[in-house]
């Protein structure tokens, strides 16, 4: 196993091709993994961001290479981290038009139980400048199982209590439905830099506490900022993260060292509350 690029009180980071590193571990290893892959969105048309109009493009890894291909290589990661999910392991993957529902199709083919598609509301999002289509204002979240056989983990007394908390505690035996309204990232969430495609740690507060343990072992194979390991550490689970950008493994490392992170996610009575009423 080649040396990490950071390892510090099981957080740890790897430089690299994921497709590569994967094949590095033993198999039954994770108990989640969270993939942001490529959406395949980088086709140079323009969009909205702080009010200017902006190429859409985020880079050559966000490109597609043809309908075939871009098929080829979701394929090969979803086979790979199918092998790293422990018998009772779940998988959660974000994506957009461009690429989800070739990911659902793959997750089918290579035996995964599709459990919950996740509707990230974006009550924020930014305006559709061509004016020829409805606004994207969401993006799709597929969450499976490794099998119809797993007992997967659903902390559901959890999350209906989550679901409240911030109301005060009003009606707070309403179960959390499958779309969430979260906003786009907040300046705080942008101190030490920002991802393209970086994720709000609400998104990945609420996946990572519905669906693991304290302990547990978290993988993110397409790392970006970090949002996942940070939320991960913060809720004391274990973490590993793969990226393929120097610039990115190192913003990742400025926030998950920055304390002032964890007062983006919840604060110790909230969670004082959630054990209390548990």
């Amino acid at each position: 196993m080649k040396n990490p690029y950071f390892d510090e009180n099981d957080f740890v980071l790897y430089f690299g091709d994921a497709l590569e590193i994967l094949d590095e571990f033993e198999d039954n290893l994770f108990d989640l993994i969270f993939a942001d892959p490529p959406y395949f969105l980088s086709n140079d048309g323009i969009t909205c961001k702080s009010g200017e109009m902006v190429s859409v493009n985020k880079g050559k890894w966000d490109k597609s290479q043809g309908f075939k291909k871009d098929l080829e290589f979701i394929d090969k990661w979803l086979k790979k981290c199918r092998n790293k999910l422990k018998k009772d392991g779940t998988i959660w993957i974000s994506g957009t038009l461009h690429n989800i529902y070739k990911v659902g199709y793959l997750l089918e083919k290579n035996d995964y139980d599709i459990i919950n598609d996740i509707i990230w509301f974006k009550p924020n999002a930014p305006p559709n400048l061509s004016c020829r289509y409805f606004t994207h204002s969401h993006e799709t979240i597929l969450w499976a199982r490794k099998s119809t056989e797993s007992n997967h983990t659903f902390n559901y007394e959890k999350m209906k209590y989550w679901n409240n908390i911030k109301d005060k505690l009003k009606n707070k035996d309403k179960q959390m439905r499958s779309v969430w309204s979260i906003p786009l990232l907040s300046k705080s969430e942008k101190l030490h830099g920002k991802h393209p495609t970086q994720k709000p740690i609400e998104l990945l507060n609420r996946i990572i506490r519905s669906s693991t343990n304290s302990g547990d072992l978290i993988l993110d194979p397409f790392l970006g900022s970090g949002t996942t390991g940070i939320v991960a550490s913060l809720l004391k689970r274990r973490f590993i993260g793969i990226e393929a950008k120097k610039d990115y493994l190192d913003l990742t490392i400025r926030r998950y060292k920055d304390e002032k992170v964890a007062d983006l996610l919840y604060s110790p009575e909230e969670d004082n509350q959630i054990t209390n009423y548990l």
